[in-house]
């Protein structure tokens, strides 16, 4: 009898156990027969008050639309940091321009290592280095800054490494800006408009699209005025580093600029890291190109983003995934 209840007991056992092993082995085979994991995209975009971040969300919107098995969302940046965040894995997409993308490929200031592992993945469209002072300012030149109230930027916008740049060409080092009496500002585009509407900057510097809608907000109060570089300064910026163009502010993007202002620019950019998958960056690359209608929308300066000018101004290595996109649709492919 006590051998009959005990074989009960082992057969009840097994039964229960056989049960688990069922339940496991369904459950593994539903993980083994769902899709695969979702994909999640981060872009890193811009500072409010600019063009990228609004891209930015949008770009993320159509991500997650076009492309199967894909969670995209998007935050706000800056041109610098976004190097940085998309090198250490910590976003798939960043905005920037193709001078810092540089710099940060070869591992010059403002980074203190090279990031090798940075690809191109689209030229959008061109940025020009705007230096706006009052309309009624007595300043005149870049010379003219010397000790005075200037906004350049935060420290992580593309923007303020142009500023330290050219500022050190014309004699000016960021430590001499104090040292006369002056004062630099690292705050938002938003908040350098509200300082310079109320008197307490001399100048607002942004390397930004054409025409940008903060300077036509300064052009319409307090009325603004462009500063122009010599083309000697030009030369040498350009020289040495060959993510940077001449371009011109003119009349047509700003009422107010009565004979074109030749100043540094560069184009802006995509960068995404080596190791991401090529057919899901060409799948972007596609998502990116086809929707070019709705990125139009969200910015006038996208009007400028042409598919044959994608790889126009790219001064590190294109991805592979991004370049097989390219290569399909016959555009050129400069060498690096």
């Amino acid at each position: 009898m006590q051998n009959q209840e005990g074989h009960l007991v082992t057969l009840q056992v097994r039964s229960v156990l056989d049960k688990v092993l069922m339940v496991f082995s369904c459950v593994c085979c539903l993980a083994a027969c769902s899709p695969g994991e979702q994909t999640f995209i981060r872009v890193a975009s811009g500072p409010a008050g600019g063009y990228w971040y609004p891209l930015g969300a949008k770009q993320a919107e159509i991500f997650q639309r076009e492309i199967p098995g894909i969670s995209a969302s998007s935050g706000p940046g800056g041109g610098v940091g976004n190097l940085r965040d998309v090198a250490n894995g910590e976003a798939e997409v960043g905005y920037t321009y193709a001078y810092s993308a540089h710099s940060a490929y070869v591992g010059e200031p403002p980074f203190t290592e090279n990031h090798t592992n940075l690809r191109h993945f689209a030229s959008l469209y061109p940025a020009a280095y705007h230096v706006a002072v009052p309309e009624s300012s007595a300043i005149e030149t870049y010379y003219d800054l010397a000790g005075r109230n200037l906004s350049p930027g935060k420290l992580t916008d593309s923007g303020y490494t142009v500023f330290q740049v050219v500022m050190n060409k014309y004699g000016l080092p960021l430590e001499s800006i104090s040292a006369n009496g002056g004062t630099i500002h690292h705050v938002s585009y938003t908040d350098s408009v509200a300082l310079m509407k109320d008197g307490h900057i001399d100048a607002h510097f942004a390397m930004s699209g054409l025409p940008q809608a903060f300077f036509l907000d300064l052009e319409f109060r307090p009325g603004i005025r462009f500063l122009p570089m010599e083309n000697n300064v030009l030369a040498e910026i350009i020289a040495e580093n060959p993510g940077y163009i001449s371009i011109s502010i003119s009349n047509d993007h700003y009422q107010s600029v009565e004979s074109p202002i030749t100043t540094l620019g560069s184009m802006t950019t995509l960068v995404v890291n080596q190791n991401m998958p090529d057919d899901l960056v060409y799948s972007m690359a596609k998502a990116l190109w086809d929707s070019h209608g709705e990125l139009v929308a969200v910015a006038d300066a996208w009007e400028q983003a042409r598919l044959d000018q994608a790889l126009i101004g790219a001064a590190i290595p294109v991805h592979p995934g991004a370049l097989k996109y390219y290569q399909e649709h016959g555009v050129t492919v400069p060498s690096y």
